[in-house]
């Protein structure tokens, strides 16, 4: 069984920067493709930014490029998505979520992931 643990999150204002990380444990955690997605109150949970096993190849969401970047880290088994240049819309619940084999072409669906963290609260202020 995977579990995930989200830490990280908190209010920044708008334009500051802040950094959420996602500790993975189970039996080859190392092996499964990660993301992030995010759940605004009153709306769906929504794709952010997705990673492979090897971190060789990354995905984001239209919203987010060039302002986030997901990275990982298979010996400590952790993934990190850095946020800068945050926005009033970007608040909302971030949660990691992981999958073993992921389908290159459904890698922002919600129903991709098979293990999902509790999530941690970003809130930036105007």
């Amino acid at each position: 069984q995977v579990q995930l643990v989200e830490s990280g999150g908190g209010l920044v204002q708008a334009g500051g920067s802040l950094g959420l990380s996602c500790a993975a444990s189970g039996r080859d955690v190392s092996s499964y493709a990660m993301a992030w997605f995010r759940q605004a109150p009153g709306k769906e949970r929504e794709f952010v930014s997705a990673i492979s096993w090897s971190g060789g190849t990354t995905y984001y969401a239209d919203s987010v490029k060039g302002r986030f970047t997901i990275s990982r880290d298979n010996a400590k088994n952790t993934v990190s998505l850095q946020m800068n240049g945050l926005k009033p819309e970007d608040t909302a619940v971030y949660y990691c979520a992981a999958v073993l084999f992921l389908r290159e072409n459904y890698y922002s669906s919600v129903s991709e992931y098979r293990h999902w963290g509790q999530g941690t609260q970003v809130t930036v202020s105007s």
